[in-house]
């Protein structure tokens, strides 16, 4: 039996030592990823000026001010982008340290959110926010970091074992199970689907049991489709109003067809910033999951491309910075957070366009929601600390490379300037 400062000591080393090693190294602390950081600003500057286009509509009807929900956020997007370049001055690997702490932290989140008698709960019928410290946010959001957070350990702990069965496929999944199992009661489908597709997204790229792979995810996709069948409520009359490459507009739910209509009407230059008709009290959460047929009604096609070209440059430089990583950790974890941008920009343009079933995922970026918009720029700030460390190693290589060369050049020049003397003694 451990003793009560034995058991205090087992709890807290770990924050004590992330405490300890927190700031980065001067050896690590390498050149940032400026054109990462140059698409991550444009993109979230366009993402906020589309949210007031989308926004000030509403906002005005709900509280009399067109600025009151853009001011929030880019309130939020001020306290973000500080935040990741202070996180970016952090050594991304004593994460591993708080995968625990921040695990238990979002059960705990998930019990209070459905124990919670906040307004918006029973406004929407659904368990998904608390309020913290007089702020409100779905602890969904941070569930997402948690499952990414604690792959990426499992993976780098146990890389050894990963390729076979039990340590590559069922053990990393059982602590995955009371996170869905608490966000199933709220209930947030769509939360779910994202958390899977971004955690079979590591195992695939860890190399987790790969020989195991199609027969597990043939048992869950069977598994997630029996579950939905079984459900006689919203979910499955978004599924009945869901025909894909349908043009009758009729079948569509109502959402759906509103952002058709948004779409189409915005043409190949669209109507203009600000012209939007649909936005006015016609679209369905105009400024959050609908935002998108707001770019393409007001921008059109090009405006619509630039969105999604700007994504997928972020996307691939994301993916790079995992790739130069310099260790598994460090690229599981790049990979895991590009991961959820990655999917969360496809099942949000598959929503509007009528491409899968219509569910709630926000837009990265450019929905509202300042919790969310905190979470996203924290974890870029984690990509520039793991940037910083694989630049810095980088440019060690690189200079060790060149003394290399410095000494071999050199020498070479000493020996024929010797035998140069030599020749001229000799004759």
């Amino acid at each position: 039996m451990r003793t009560t400062s034995e058991l205090l000591q087992f709890l807290l080393a770990p924050a004590f030592t992330a405490m300890r090693d927190l700031p980065l190294r001067k050896k690590d602390r390498g050149p940032l990823s400026w054109y990462f950081v140059i698409t991550l600003l444009v993109l979230l500057a366009y993402g906020l000026v589309i949210q007031f286009s989308a926004s000030y509509s509403l906002s005005y009807q709900e509280s009399g001010d067109s600025f009151s929900q853009i001011r929030q956020q880019l309130l939020f997007a001020v306290v973000g982008v500080v935040a990741m370049f202070l996180l970016s001055l952090t050594d991304y690997r004593v994460l591993r340290y708080l995968t625990w702490y921040l695990y238990a932290i979002t059960l705990v989140l998930l019990v209070a959110a459905l124990l919670s008698n906040n307004p918006t709960n029973l406004e929407a019928q659904c368990y998904r926010w608390v309020e913290v410290f007089g702020v409100t946010f779905q602890p969904s959001e941070m569930a997402k970091f948690s499952v990414i957070l604690g792959t990426a350990t499992y993976v780098d702990s146990f890389k050894e074992k990963r390729r076979g069965l039990i340590h590559g496929l069922i053990l990393p999944s059982l602590p995955l199970i009371p996170i869905l199992l608490l966000i199933l009661q709220q209930p947030h489908y769509s939360a779910i689907i994202l958390i899977l597709m971004i955690y079979a997204t590591m195992l695939i790229c860890g190399g987790c049991g790969l020989r195991w792979m199609p027969p597990f995810l043939g048992v869950a996709v069977v598994g997630v489709v029996i579950f939905l069948n079984s459900q006689q409520n919203y979910v499955q009359k978004r599924l009945d109003g869901w025909t894909l490459f349908s043009y009758d507009t009729s079948t569509m739910t109502d959402q759906t067809k509103q952002s058709v209509y948004a779409i189409a009407s915005g043409g190949l230059f669209g109507l203009g910033i600000g012209n939007s008709r649909q936005k006015h009290q016609w679209l369905a959460e105009v400024a959050n999951d609908f935002i998108f047929p707001v770019i393409c009604e007001e921008l059109g096609f090009i405006g619509a491309v630039v969105c999604l070209v700007l994504f997928a440059a972020l996307i691939v430089q994301g993916i790079l910075i995992a790739m130069r990583a310099p260790d598994l950790f460090g690229s599981m974890l790049g990979i895991g957070i590009m991961g959820q941008i990655a999917w969360q920009v496809f099942c949000n343009v598959g929503v509007v366009t009528n491409t899968i079933p219509n569910t709630g995922i926000s837009l990265p970026f450019f929905s509202s929601g300042g919790t969310s918009l905190l979470m996203l720029l924290g974890e870029m700030g984690v990509m520039l600390s793991i940037s910083r460390v694989g630049n810095a190693r980088i440019e060690e290589r690189r200079r060790r490379k060149r003394e290399e060369f410095a000494k071999k050049l050199d020498g070479g020049t000493r020996r024929t300037t010797y035998r140069r003397r030599t020749t001229a003694h000799t004759i």
